[in-house]
């Protein structure tokens, strides 16, 4: 629901959405139990959560989600807004972990200890609650609790339970510890991310637990189309090495088919040139020319060096990838003889596909950002009115929305507990005597 722009918000060009939205999502009464931490589970329970899912986030009692503790950056609240729950005044309390923020939106928190009898019961209750499971242990940890996949279909057979590991359940891997990064060497991104001059680069985000989370999330909604037609819920299996590996797209197909290694290219590319950034007078501009009408068009009409693309070595593409040094060393000169301004005044009217490289503030700022709503504000408990992405999946029907701010730690105890499971204020009380929630 769209209540207007605030003062904050008008000025950055942004709108203020309220937490109480009236449209039902795509995944409206479907219930998640998340038990992921860091980044892969937690961004695929983000993306069904804000289809409209209800996802309930189990967290480590005391310190919840590793990443609350990740920083800085930490948001705190302003002075006028210290609540028992924030306390500003503490030297202890740092703030709200921004990479928390950003992955965590229309989830309930819940801290309970699952190693505890009481809280066991706690979970095996949410158990039959729900429709989907996720969770990113080490291989065998809920095993050894009891809480296997056997175990709990056993419970719920329409349970989907879905699993995402660094290496997969089985192999000679599979109780390594793996990361982003870690896996990102192993599985080739970091052998073919960066300068042919210099070493591996990692990318700017952590894109392989971000893959990873985004094939999560489709396979869990796989899963539950099949069980429209089996009534059975099934296990789902993600490791990030496996994803990482899908990942290499054509890169890893150039080695599966014609036995060519990858190499790192900056941000040129292996089979189209030119597509790729130059440096300008004052930056640097991204260009590409994916076909030989394309090619004409920037040689001709954006260069003014209409030969070019009729000469024998740059005609095809095939061409310029052979001759792809000459190419690229007299594009770079005459990109270098101009701003990225006059680049950008002079690219926009050819309709050819360029940017210049912006910076965060750029990207908030940029129009097409702005008019799609990639940027929605919500209000937090403690922090107030925080902005937050967008969503990247418009739906005509059941829109995605922002509902909830990112949970503090154990915030929805209450609720869950009383709700959604039934229990008594009593009950609770002795679930909490009993170190159910630490």
């Amino acid at each position: 629901e769209n209540l207007g722009p605030s003062i904050s918000c008008w000025m950055l060009g942004h709108r203020l959405f309220s937490c109480a939205v009236s449209h039902r999502g795509a995944l409206d009464g479907l219930r998640v139990l998340d038990m992921s931490h860091i980044l892969s589970g937690p961004f695929c329970s983000q993306l069904l959560a804000d289809y409209g899912a209800d996802v309930i986030k189990v967290e480590k009692p005391k310190v919840g989600d590793d990443t609350r503790s990740w920083g800085p950056p930490f948001l705190k609240p302003p002075p006028s807004a210290a609540t028992p729950e924030a306390p500003t005044t503490s030297t202890e309390y740092r703030g709200e972990s921004s990479y928390f923020l950003s992955v965590n939106r229309n989830k309930r928190s819940l801290a309970l200890d699952f190693r505890n009898a009481a809280g066991k019961k706690v979970l095996l209750d949410l158990v039959r609650q729900s429709d989907v499971l996720l969770e990113n242990h080490r291989p065998g940890t809920l095993e050894r609790h009891g809480l296997g996949y056997a175990t709990l279909q056993t419970l719920n057979p329409r349970l989907i339970f879905a699993s995402l590991t660094g290496f997969g359940p089985d192999g000679p891997f599979h109780q390594k510890a793996g990361y982003d990064v870690i896996v990102a060497a192993m599985g080739g991104l970091l052998g073919i991310t960066g300068t042919a001059e210099g070493g591996p680069v990692k990318p700017g985000v952590a894109v392989t637990d971000l893959f990873t989370g985004a094939l999560a999330h489709g396979a869990i909604l796989a899963a539950l189309q099949a069980r429209h037609t089996t009534g059975r819920g099934q296990r789902v299996d993600l490791s990030l090495l496996e994803a990482q590996v899908v990942m290499l797209a054509n890169i890893g197909a150039n080695y599966l088919l014609c036995g060519e290694e990858g190499r790192r290219w900056g941000t040129a590319h292996a089979s189209i040139v030119p597509y790729q950034a130059f440096p300008t007078a004052d930056g640097s501009i991204v260009v590409g020319a994916l076909n030989d009408t394309q090619f004409a068009t920037l040689c001709r009409d954006a260069l003014q060096q209409p030969d070019w693309s009729t000469d024998p070595r740059f005609r095809h593409n095939a061409d310029r990838v052979a001759h792809r040094e000459v190419l690229v060393a007299l594009l770079s000169k005459q990109f270098a003889a101009h701003t990225t301004a006059h680049w950008v005044s002079v690219l926009e009217p050819t309709q050819l596909a360029f940017s210049p490289i912006n910076s965060l503030a750029e990207v908030y700022a940029h129009p097409q950002v702005r008019h799609r709503d990639m940027v929605q504000h919500v209000s937090h408990p403690t922090l107030g009115s925080i902005p937050l992405a967008g969503h990247a999946a418009k739906f005509s029907d059941t829109p995605a929305t922002t509902r909830r701010a990112p949970p503090l730690l154990d915030q929805h105890r209450q609720e869950i507990l009383q709700q959604v499971l039934g229990y008594s204020p009593e009950y609770i009380r002795q679930l909490e005597q009993a170190k159910a929630f630490g």
